[in-house]
């Protein structure tokens, strides 16, 4: 199954904190453009801040190699037959390692982060019906050990999907 997020590692880096990198303007205009469209040509996006393609390239280069650009493709899951989607609140006692391993092994997981607050971890879940959510709730989450409590939210629609939040200053 494709799956519409790619995995993310937000601030890490082989375990640890990923140094912060400085981006000059060129870097966060080439950003912003690939956010625009991944596609770009190295030739076009160096037309737009004044470098020549191999320079472009090896600025997305050191930007990816550092982690802090990533490419992916993303699909929309109505498209693939996933209507149903929905967010998992899920609560657990000790093992939460463990338990993240577990999850991110169940295919229709496609989004899995660790908070602080009531739930312990969200898990966002794409399905082709309303019984294999019941089924991937039921079946594959509640039985995990060390997970107390699960609670859904179904989702009704999507008003918001970005990927083009701004490049800070």
């Amino acid at each position: 199954m494709q799956r519409h997020h790619g995995s993310r590692h937000y601030g890490k880096k082989g375990g640890r904190v990923a140094a912060r990198i400085e981006l000059d303007t060129v870097d966060k205009t080439l950003i912003r453009r690939l956010q625009q469209d991944g596609r770009t040509s190295y030739t076009d996006l160096g037309k737009e801040v004044g470098l020549s393609a191999p320079a472009v390239r090896a600025r997305v280069q050191r930007l990816t190699e550092s982690g802090l650009l990533q490419f992916a493709a993303v699909t929309d899951p109505l498209k693939l037959g996933l209507p149903v989607m929905a967010l998992i609140g899920i609560k657990v006692e000790g093992r939460l390692r463990e338990i993240i391993n577990t999850l991110e092994s169940i295919d229709s997981v496609i989004y899995l982060v660790s908070t602080a607050g009531s739930f312990d971890l969200f898990a966002e879940v794409v399905c082709r019906t309303m019984d294999e959510l019941s089924e991937v709730i039921n079946d594959s989450i509640r039985p995990i050990p060390g997970v107390r409590e699960v609670e859904s939210f179904p989702y009704f629609g999507i008003h918001a999907h970005r990927f083009t939040w701004d490049v800070p200053d």
